[in-house]
C-alpha cells in the first residue's frame, strides 16, 4: 500500500495520521455539549467534523465544499451504490445525507481527528468499518426519569414530542454496550472530564 496516496480504505501506515472519534447519545444527553466544549477548549485533540454530503439545496450562503458536499439525488444513490460512503441517512423521500469514506481518509492522511455526531446505528457501522482506529463513546443519561426531566426543562417539544423522543432513547440505550465505552453524564463536568481522559488515552496524548 501506497501511504502517500488517499486511498478508499483506512491506511494505517502513517503512524501520525488522524483517528475517528465516535459520539452517540440519546436526545438530551449531554453529548453535543460536551463535543463542543472538547472542540472549543482543547485543541491540542485536533478534533474536526467531516464535511457531509447532502441532496438538499445550499441555505442562505452556504458554499459548496465548505458547508456541505451538496450533490443531486441522483448522484447519491450512484454514490452508494459505489459503496462511497461511512455512512448515509435518507431523512426522507431523496433528502440525503452521508459522510464520503474519501472525505475521511483525506482528513486522517493530513493527521486531522475525525468527530461523528451520529445516531446509534451509524456509530456501530462506522466503528465496525474503522475498527481499532476509531473510538466510539456512547454518552449515557443517569435514567429516562432524568432525560424526562431535561427534555420537559428544555421547554421546546410538545409532551408528544417527548413521549416520542424518550421511546427512542430507551431503544437506543440498548444499544450502549456496543461502544467502546460508556460516559455517564450525571454530572456534567465529570462526563466532560471522563469523556477526555477517554480520547486522550486513546489518542496516546
Amino acid at each position: 500500500m501506497n501511504c502517500n496516496t488517499a486511498t478508499k480504505e483506512f491506511s494505517s501506515c502513517n503512524k501520525s495520521e488522524g483517528r475517528l472519534l465516535i459520539f452517540s447519545a440519546p436526545s438530551g444527553s449531554g453529548k453535543s455539549t460536551i463535543v463542543n466544549w472538547l472542540m472549543t477548549e482543547h485543541p491540542e485533540l485536533n478534533m474536526h467534523f467531516s464535511i457531509s454530503c447532502t441532496t438538499r439545496a445550499p441555505r442562505g450562503t452556504e458554499k459548496d465544499g465548505v458547508e456541505y458536499f451538496f450533490i443531486s439525488a441522483e448522484q447519491f444513490k450512484e454514490k452508494i451504490a459505489q459503496d462511497a460512503f461511512v455512512e448515509y441517512e435518507e431523512v426522507y423521500t431523496d433528502r440525503y445525507y452521508g459522510t464520503l469514506k474519501s472525505q475521511v481518509t483525506e482528513m486522517t492522511r493530513q493527521g486531522q481527528n475525525v468527530v461523528f455526531d451520529i445516531d446509534v446505528k451509524g456509530g456501530c457501522n462506522v466503528k465496525k468499518i474503522y475498527g481499532d482506529k476509531a473510538l466510539s463513546l456512547f454518552i449515557q443519561p443517569p435514567s429516562i426519569e432524568e432525560l424526562r426531566r431535561r427534555l420537559e426543562g428544555r421547554a421546546t417539544d410538545t409532551p408528544e414530542v417527548i413521549e416520542q423522543r424518550l421511546n427512542k432513547a430507551s431503544y437506543e440505550l440498548t444499544f450502549a454496550d456496543k461502544f467502546d465505552k460508556i460516559i455517564i453524564n450525571d454530572d456534567l463536568e465529570k462526563a466532560k472530564a471522563d469523556t477526555l481522559k477517554a480520547i486522550k488515552d486513546f489518542l496516546k496524548l
